[in-house]
């Protein structure tokens, strides 16, 4: 009970000493707001930054493999020589893996032809993407429908002229109404329309569905030449939930070494490529971008906490008598040591409430000015707080100190 009393004594010698000091108190707040408000902004920014990528990286999915002529490369020296002479993907390479594969959930063949005109009657929409696929289309990609339906097996099989539309293109073309049963026109050939992808809008990646078509692979086969290198052919692999990534790619780069006859010992000539090498880059790129925001933050973090030890050892300077008074009335050099510490901190506290509010501040601001999301977490929230105490523990702790070593009688007299 005397510690809690002592603490509480503690903390009412601190208010009114901030309390008396008004403007000084407000100046010597400035450093730490700005500090907090400086590191916390950048990490709630990297945090809704990482979010928005990661939120279009898991579109991809993460247990997805997607077998290439071109690895993905980030920067610095790509090595193009290596695989500018590799075979693109073929149809053959899709059977041969649909053969031996086990470990998988789906694997689809694609081809895309961007930039093409979408025609119905008098209205029309450019620059749309088609994409031709096999059946297992729906079950390597996460697709939603806002109208219709996926192509049954029978119109895969056969090639029926049906086409699957992205939101976007279906409100140009039917300006709102409903799109199932509709014949279109593209590249010269009149599809049916038997479903409509939710609308989704463009994530931080690019990638959407709401411009994109779909038809089936074998009938695209009698509009273009589905293999040429022009049209991007790539196979897409989804494994199974059940089964670690790893195996899925090591029986999956197994399975392709089969297909192209390569010999032990030789270098693949296909590229497998993952999500985790997005989501390894990206940590990469956070980390720098956290550790920035610490330097930039720290210095306003020292300087404030420079102008806290100057502040406080102003307010020992001011109270030296009634220190003293204190003292020779038997208070013990641990009472006055916390009566200068918890006004340290509390100023410190104080102004890192300040900094998180203007954070807070802020995101209200993206929300509801440019409708765009900034995330505060809770973790920040409290780094933020322990930053602030932290700081107010070691600049207070010397004034506090010496305040506490002072003689009574000396400290009277001055």
């Amino acid at each position: 009970m005397i510690i809690i009393r002592l603490i509480g004594e503690s903390f009412r010698f601190a208010a009114d000493a901030l309390r008396q000091n008004k403007l000084r108190t407000m100046l010597s707040l400035l450093g730490i707001t700005i500090g907090i408000f400086t590191i916390i902004a950048v990490f709630s920014g990297v945090d809704t930054l990482r979010n928005n990528l990661q939120e279009s990286v898991d579109k991809l999915g993460s247990k997805t493999l997607f077998v290439q002529k071109w690895p993905w490369g980030f920067g610095g020296d790509y090595p193009w020589w290596k695989y500018v002479n590799r075979p693109e993907p073929s149809f053959r390479d899709y059977q041969g893996l649909k053969e031996r594969m086990t470990y998988v959930d789906g694997i689809s063949f694609e081809v895309t032809a961007a930039e093409r005109t979408v025609k119905y009657r008098s209205s029309s929409v450019e620059g749309a993407t088609l994409i031709a696929a096999t059946p297992d289309y729906n079950k390597t990609w996460t697709l939603n429908f806002q109208e219709g339906r996926y192509f049954t097996d029978n119109e895969s099989k056969t090639g029926t002229p049906v086409v699957i539309l992205g939101a976007e293109i279906a409100n140009g073309l039917f300006a709102g109404e409903p799109a199932i049963g509709k014949k279109i026109k593209v590249m010269g050939r009149r599809l049916t329309v038997v479903g409509v992808y939710k609308k989704e809008g463009e994530d931080m990646m690019g990638m959407s569905q709401d411009k994109n078509m779909l038809i089936p692979l074998n009938f695209a086969r009698g509009v273009f030449d589905v293999e040429n290198s022009n049209y991007g052919p790539q196979i897409t692999v989804r494994g199974q939930e059940s089964i670690a990534l790893e195996e899925v790619e090591s029986e999956l780069q197994g399975a392709m070494r089969s297909v192209h006859k390569i010999k032990p010992g030789t270098e693949d000539d296909f590229a497998l490529n993952k999500t985790t090498m997005i989501t390894n880059q990206l940590d990469t790129m956070f980390k720098m971008v956290n550790i920035a925001g610490w330097v930039i933050g720290g210095f306003s973090i020292l300087v404030g906490g420079f102008g806290i030890a100057n502040i406080m050892f102003v307010s020992v300077k001011e109270r030296t008598n009634i220190i003293g008074i204190q003292k020779s009335l038997g208070a013990k050099n641990y009472f006055i040591l916390l009566q200068f510490m918890f006004e340290a901190i509390a100023l410190c506290l104080l102004g890192g409430l300040l900094g998180l509010t203007l954070v807070y501040g802020l995101t209200l601001v993206a929300k509801y000015a440019f409708d765009t999301t900034v995330v505060l977490y809770l973790k920040n929230i409290s780094m933020g707080v322990g930053i602030s105490l932290v700081i107010g523990m070691i600049s207070g702790f010397w004034p506090a100190y010496s305040a506490s070593r002072l003689d009574p009688v000396e400290a009277i007299r001055s």
